[in-house]
């Protein structure tokens, strides 16, 4: 039965239930639509649009599961849809469908089950259902179905697709090379395993996973006592591991930007989670290659290749979409973005057509783990299977095949079916799990993998390929009924792991997941018989030939009863027959030498090719990615993209710290150099690895250069004349520069499918090596930032590279159209090591005042970087020291080398070690950019510039920014200049808190979903609190009443309870469960208590009409007037106020970070009716992020006891949380914001 529910806009709610709803449970669903009705008609004849009926979308589950919070049983389904004209076309045809009317049949599916089915033609099977078998695996299957006398069922044929497809098995790295006749002597994998063998340095874990382990510092633990339960926070500490990971999710991101970026963001989070026995992910990249954007008609060099008839989506579509996917996944799931890249790139030359039509999308990350778990334990016979998230849906069928295959290559059913949904709460609730026995003093998990490629069949093999497994199929999660037994057992739904435990801690668990509202299932056992078996008793699977043999069974052994010896398999092998037997891959092919055309320009040409160059997306403002993606989450964000005192995207280094001390920490960096790789992959390799180095200098590594360790993420078209050759080129180039500079790359990937087939035409990607950096930062407190200092000495230029300046290869080149024919290269291992490790010294020492390196748009762009992220900074440069006559080679050249700014003392140092630095200019006030080069001399106005540089983020942006904020950033942008006033009082030391004194006590509230828990935690531990740790689930059971609680925190972050609007499932539990209300509402009744609510916490108290209760009509929180999510770091004024938190911080005006999406405060009366705590420093938008009415950042109750507010005060605990903080000489071991946590802790101490 589907009930309608509308509101006063064009959604309509489709509420699926098993029965009639009762009219209290109407007026539940009313209040949670927001203000809508019942619409009593069992059709609606208009044009909808809406989710595919196949589809049940995230959203829908996390509507249900919120009904069912508020004590409503009984809905199956709820999805949103939204009212459209008959000619209304504007829609994704990958996630929506257009409807004629809704009626009581649009949630129906008209398939039954297929039965379990024995194959017998493989090669006709692959062929019509994808699955990308080569003729020597179809060879290999029939000899094991003789072998086995039995003809293979389908989902052991799709299984073994699956399972030792490329994209799992990687057959070509594993792979003979026979190049121009001669067989090659390793395999690529060797060849990179080769460089941890010969530079061990601190690696714990190479290879065994889907993470890397290299040893970290000691770490100490901020977390809750127990998991299982509302207890304390205590800190504890502990030997760390450190963790790199990156992960490619090409083919999906292709055909489904924004869910195939999602899931790509989703599965490299689990890699982390899953490594040794659990590790915690830290923080995120993300790099994005696609064709040319053709953003604007006046973009010439995007007219050099025909525009192609798009399979799927155009290249705008994917730049947008696909980082909005990953975006919204990192922002949901609480895990910040800090670096990445984005290359746009075609080409046309030599009757070969090359670009990124099949595009790269990579999430990569960085994490950490416990040095005692950092490996997996073997599982024993007898220990329990188990499965944490979400159930099975027929999606993501086949997409480790598909993901093969060239794009193209199948019919759009077989790719559309390969594409998985994201839902990142789920995963966060499972993650939230996991972190419960990995925090705990005895991690009972032996075992972990994540669902990814290949759904259960890969993740549960996998869990017990030593010691095989017996898994029962009728107890995996289903959410489709209509599911066979193959897609239950091979669909790739997302946000799911799968862990081996004991079965003595299997209740642990239990109470963990259940806490976390995780779903978790018990699924099977641990065997030691070396097979993977999975066995239904469900009839709905069973042909007649099946049926017949269980009832022969029974009759036979005189039993009525089905036990589970009678049950069928629609999978059963021995390991070694699924994993360990196929086909050895022989990759056969000839070098190709492939010529392209030099590059012909003029000097006097120098200003449009600069104004061209700057406004390529590689080399352009990244804003437009910056502004939509959460920097801040976690309170552990020590250096992220965006610098100075306009807050620009600069910065090529992300550092998170380890912990809240505020020193040790990681470090990571992005590389890549596909163009060159086109003209010499051997150097496309070195300067990709040399281009990571170059960005992750800048941050003080422990050890220098030997604390990195590398990930390398291999994207080529293989299988392709001439590609295999320069595979191997590139894979050893890249080996053996790793080893000549001490270092190593202990994890990886590949995707090596990388062509676009269309009816007539392909397009190839270029081969591409992304090189993602990591190592362990000894000091996150000395980062050195790419801002230009006005008094910070001379700027100096070294040539890392020891090459003569070459333009093949560059951004200057794309916008001439052409390659170019000779690329650099690094020349000499020995310098750039010794010169990577001398400048780490100085930055260890604090003499580097400013640094960049040198990248996408040459010499001239990083020095004008350098000079935009401040207002009135310019530079004078004198580049003739470098002795480059040819001036376009000297400004556009992009040699690895490094710029910095430093005091003329460390000329000395560096002459010491025999390095050559050129001094080559000096900041200077004003707008002006002078340029000189020998007789050469040029100047640039810095502001025009810097707008040009913009202008691609701002086309960009208008693509996703709503209401012209689009406009409004770019007008705004470099007119809303961060400037502090910091308290007079201030002194920026630690309170100190007596150790003999009772505390008072303090809780953290939070939902499933909710990611910002711990920063809070920590803030109100520091300011003196012994703080508690509540969830939602502890109040609606009655675990936790608040009673010896004073002071609440409502947690920032994103929560599930946000999909039917801010912060409404979340007060629905409150409201709709008796035992959570009553203790909210004893708390509030109380006048010994305080409470904050921040960001999401300020949607709860904002909707459960806290803050004004005497009001009539009630303030609510809105979406941004951009529409979208707003990240950034801005600057608020605290107003006089009668706030028990801030009233001490009157007249401040401090940096603060904000990141929502509904942080609008809508206000219904004047001003004076309200109690407003602070202000955004500046009316207008970006720094005023959401049109709060009277630019509203913070209010208060009338008692000033209770605070709401949507900016993160503590994501801005600490100087190093702040993205731009004012020069007070290193003294600083907190920021102003935590005295708000003190008076906090100082008026509940005065009230005994």
């Amino acid at each position: 039965m589907i009930h309608f529910f509308g509101n006063q806009s064009n959604t309509v709610f489709a509420v699926q239930t098993q029965n009639e709803i009762s009219s209290e449970d109407i007026n539940k669903l009313n209040w949670l639509f927001g203000n809508a009705h019942k619409i009593e008609k069992s059709v609606l004849s208009d044009f909808f649009v809406g989710p595919r009926a196949t589809m049940i979308t995230p959203w829908s589950t996390n509507a249900v599961e919120i009904t069912q919070n508020m004590g409503i049983s009984g809905i199956i389904r709820i999805e949103e849809f939204e009212k459209v004209a008959a000619d209304f076309t504007d829609f994704d045809p990958m996630l929506s469908q257009k409807y004629s009317e809704l009626n009581q049949e649009i949630y129906t599916i008209n398939i039954q089950p297929e039965p379990i089915l024995d194959i017998e033609d493989i090669d006709a099977y692959n062929k019509s259902e994808g699955l990308a078998l080569s003729p020597e695996e179809v060879e290999y299957l029939n000899n094991l179905s003789t072998k086995l006398g039995r003809k293979l069922t389908d989902s052991e044929i799709f299984a073994f697709s699956q399972a030792n497809s490329e994209h799992c098995r990687h057959k070509i790295f594993n792979g003979t090379f026979v190049i121009d006749g001669e067989e090659k002597p390793t395999s690529l994998f060797k060849l990179i395993k080769k460089t941890s063998e010969t530079n061990p340095n601190d690696i714990v874990s190479a290879y065994k996973d889907n993470v890397a382990f290299v040893k970290g510092p000691k770490v100490t633990q901020f977390a809750p006592k127990s998991a299982d339960k509302p207890d304390f926070y205590q800190e504890k500490e502990f030997d760390s591991v450190l963790s790199l990971k990156a992960e490619t999710h090409n083919f999906p991101t292709t055909v489904e930007p924004f869910n195939g970026a999602a899931t790509g963001s989703g599965g490299e989070i689990r890699d982390r989670l899953a490594g040794g026995q659990g590790s915690l992910p830290l923080a995120g990249t993300a790099v994005y290659m696609t064709s040319y954007s053709r953003l604007a008609e006046e973009r010439p060099w995007e007219n050099g290749m025909v525009e192609r008839p798009w399979l799927y989506q155009t290249p705008m579509d994917i730049l947008i979409k696909a980082s909005n996917g990953a975006s919204d996944f990192g922002n949901k799931f609480g895990q910040p973005l800090i670096t990445g890249s984005i290359l746009t790139f075609e080409h046309e030359e030599n009757n070969r057509k090359i670009g990124y039509d099949k595009v790269i999308m990579q999430a990569g990350g960085i994490g950490y783990g416990k040095l005692d778990q950092a490996i997996k334990k073997k599982p024993t016979a007898g220990d329990k299977i188990v499965i944490l998230g979400g159930e099975n849906y027929r999606i993501g069928m086949g997409g480790a095949a598909v993901s093969s295959a060239d794009t193209g290559a199948f019919g759009s059913g077989i790719e559309l079916n390969a594409i998985q949904r994201s839902n990142p709460e789920m995963q966060k609730r499972a993650a939230n799990a996991i972190r419960g026995l990995v925090e705990s003093d005895n991690n009972p998990i032996v075992s972990i993998h994540d669902h990814g490629a290949g759904g259960h069949l890969n993740c549960l093999s996998e869990l017990v390929e030593e010691t095989g497994g017996l898994i029962d199929l009728d107890k995996l999660p289903v959410g489709d009924p209509t599911l066979s037994a193959k897609e239950i057992i091979g669909n790739e739904s997302q946000e799911r792991m799968g862990l081996v435990i004991g079965k003595k801690d299997i209740e642990t668990l239990q109470r963990i997941a259940d806490r976390e509202r995780s779903p978790m299932y018990q699924v099977g056992d641990v065997t030691n018989d070396h097979r993977f078996t999975f066995e239904t008793r469900n009839e709905k699977y069973f042909t007649d030939e099946y049926r017949n043999r269980v009832l022969d069974f029974q009759n036979l052994n005189n039993t009525e009863e089905k036990s589970k010896s009678t049950g069928v398999k629609p999978m059963d092998y021995a390991l070694e027959d699924f994993f360990g037997s196929s086909p050895k891959t022989i990759m056969t092919d000839k070098t190709v030498a492939t010529n392209y055309s030099d590059l012909e320009y003029s000097k006097e040409n120098i200003g449009s090719y600069l104004s061209q160059v700057l406004q390529l997306e590689a080399v352009a403002c990244k804003d437009w990615l910056t502004n939509k993606v959460d920097r801040c989450v976690g309170g552990r964000v020590a250096k992220q993209q965006c610098v100075g005192p306009l807050q620009l995207p600069l910065n090529n280094v992300g550092v998170m710290a380890l912990d809240f001390k505020g020193k040790e920490g990681i470090a990571t960096s992005i590389g890549h150099s596909p163009v060159s790789a086109l003209v010499n992959p051997v150097a496309g390799s070195r300067t990709a690895i040399a281009e990571a180095l170059s960005n992750i200098v800048w941050a003080p590594l422990k050890d220098g250069l030997q604390s990195v360790s590398l990930s390398a993420n291999w994207m080529w078209a293989c299988k392709n004349e001439g590609e295999d050759a320069r595979l191997y080129e590139a894979v050893k180039g890249c080996s053996d520069f790793a080893i000549e500079l001490g270092i190593n790359i202990p994890t990886g990937k590949d995707s090596l499918s990388m062509k676009q087939k269309y009816p007539n035409d392909e397009v190839i990607a270029p081969g591409t090596v992304i090189i993602s950096a990591a190592g362990n930062c000894s000091n996150i407190t000395k980062v050195v930032e790419p801002v230009l200092q006005r008094n910070g000495g001379n700027i100096y230029y070294i040539n890392l590279s020891q090459d003569s300046f070459k333009l093949g290869g560059s951004s200057f080149a794309q916008v001439l159209n052409k390659v170019g024919n000779d690329v650099p290269t690094i020349q000499n291992s020995e310098f750039f090591k010794k010169a990577f490790n001398v400048l780490q010294d100085l930055i260890k020492d604090r003499k580097i005042k400013a640094g960049h390196d040198i990248g996408s748009g040459g010499l001239i762009t990083t020095l004008l970087e350098m000079c935009f992220a401040d207002d009135k900074l310019g530079a004078l440069i004198d580049l003739t020291s470098l002795g480059e006559k040819d001036t376009v080679k000297a400004l556009f050249n992009e040699n690895i080398s490094v710029v910095f700014q430093a005091n003329a003392e460390v000329e000395a140092t560096f002459a010491q070690h025999n390095i050559e630095i050129f001094k080559i200019g000096s900041a200077i006030d004003g707008d002006a950019f002078t340029v000189i080069n020998g007789e050469d001399s040029l100047t640039f106005s810095v502001a025009t510039l810097r707008d040009t540089w913009y202008k691609t983020s701002f086309l960009l942006d208008s693509k996703q920014s709503k209401n012209g904020m689009a406009q409004a950033r770019f007008d705004n942008y470099k007119n809303q200049k961060l400037e502090f006033t910091f308290p007079s009082h201030f002194t920026g030391k630690l309170p100190v808190i007596s150790s003999g004194v009772e505390k008072p006590k303090a809780a953290i509230i939070r939902e499933k979903g909710s990611n910002s828990e711990r920063e809070m935690a920590n803030a109100m531990f520091l300011a003196g609190f012994d703080v508690k740790d509540v969830h939602m689930t502890d109040l609606i059971s009655g675990r936790e009443t608040l009673e010896d609680i004073q002071f609440i925190g409502a947690v920032g972050g994103f929560s599930n309870s946000d999909v039917l609007g801010s912060a409404k499932g979340w007060a629905g539990a409150f409201l709709y469960n008796e035992k959570a209300n009553t203790a909210l509402k004893n708390f509030f009744k109380r006048e010994d208590t305080l409470s904050v609510g921040i960001c999401n916490g300020c949607q709860l108290l904002m909707e459960l009409e806290l803050i004004n209760p005497e009001h009539e009509v009630h303030g609510k929180m809105h979406h941004n007037t951009s529409n979208k999510h707003e990240s950034g770091f801005t600057s608020v004024t605290v107003q006089k106020n009668n706030s028990v938190m801030l009233s001490t911080l009157e007249g401040t005006t401090l940096g603060v970070w904000i990141s929502h999406g509904e942080g609008k405060f809508k206000l219904p009366y004047s001003e004076e009716k309200y109690n407003i705590v602070a202000k955004y420093a500046y009316e207008g938008y970006p720094a005023n992020p959401n049109g709060s009415d009277f630019n509203t950042a913070m209010m208060c109750d009338t008692t000033g006891r209770h605070l709401v507010m949507m900016p993160h005060i503590e994501r801005s605990t600490f100087p190093w949380n702040w993205a731009h903080y004012p020069e007070r000489g290193q003294k600083d071991e907190v920021s102003p914001w935590l005295e708000a946590f003190v008076n906090a802790r100082k008026w509940i101490e005065n009230k005994k």
